[in-house]
């Protein structure tokens, strides 16, 4: 098997400056991420997500965008209605090592995820550009980030981990 690439979905390349036609095209990558992943992962046997994506398994990978998109969400919320709030980080790295990403059904995570997208959903296309201008600061970076880098950031971000998980599938044959 040839070395995994580091971003099989291509780069992060976020569009800098609000777009009404992109906004629409990244909420719809949103919207379908979850199916998606589904789609990646459910006919994968228990051995299938034990395997290794560089540092993490298929498993923790899945575990990892339940995870990441539900603190997306909440910094969503907290910028809508907060000035600049500082968000609470967390060490992903501490969290896919925790036993329901070691090895835990993915099925929660999925089931998560199709409910969460749809509510981010409504939140997302609620927003007004304005709203988009809205930013939170991370506690660890120090950096403010506004909503429209971060929706550019999550739909990147649903991707960039399936297509991990399909690289895999692809290498392997599954």
């Amino acid at each position: 098997m040839s070395k995994a690439p580091d971003n099989p979905s291509g780069p992060f390349d976020p569009v800098e400056t609000f777009d009404e036609v992109k906004k629409t095209e990244l909420i719809e990558i949103v919207k379908q991420a979850p199916a998606r992943l589904r789609e990646a992962v459910v006919a994968l046997t228990d051995s299938q997500l034990e395997t290794l994506y560089r540092n993490w398994t298929i498993r923790q990978i899945a575990h990892h965008i339940a995870d990441s998109h539900l603190h997306s969400i909440i910094r969503f919320k907290w910028a809508l209605t907060e000035d600049n709030p500082i968000i609470k980080a967390y060490e992903e790295g501490d969290w896919v090592r925790l036993s329901d990403a070691k090895s835990g059904n993915v099925e929660p995570s999925l089931l998560l995820l199709d409910g969460l997208h749809a509510k981010w959903v409504q939140v997302l296309e609620s927003m007004t550009e304005e709203q988009f201008g809205r930013t939170f600061r991370h506690p660890q970076s120090g950096k403010t980030v506004d909503l429209w880098f971060a929706l550019n950031n999550y739909a990147w971000h649903g991707r960039h981990h399936t297509a991990q998980i399909l690289w895999l599938r692809d290498q392997n044959g599954w």
